[in-house]
């Protein structure tokens, strides 16, 4: 069975934050969590590694994760 990538269960986008003056990361699934950095891929990368990390303790914990919100009608 192949791995799921992220992309294909939750939307993730940066903005640039005004306040702040770096790019910030963001998951819908995941409202309270964000990560800054100067540059956006980074910024993306970021917020990819937090979630990941956070899917990965809520699993071991036997946790229920998130709905998944990146999948379309269109894809199985």
């Amino acid at each position: 069975m192949a791995t799921l990538d992220l992309r294909d269960v939750y939307r993730f986008w940066t903005e640039w934050s005004e306040e702040d003056q770096e790019w910030v990361g963001l998951c819908d699934a995941f409202p309270l969590m964000s990560w800054l950095e100067p540059d956006r891929e980074a910024a993306e990368t970021g917020i990819r590694s937090v979630v990941a990390e956070a899917i990965e303790m809520l699993t071991a914990e036997g946790q229920p994760l998130p709905p998944p919100t990146g999948l379309t009608e269109d894809q199985p």
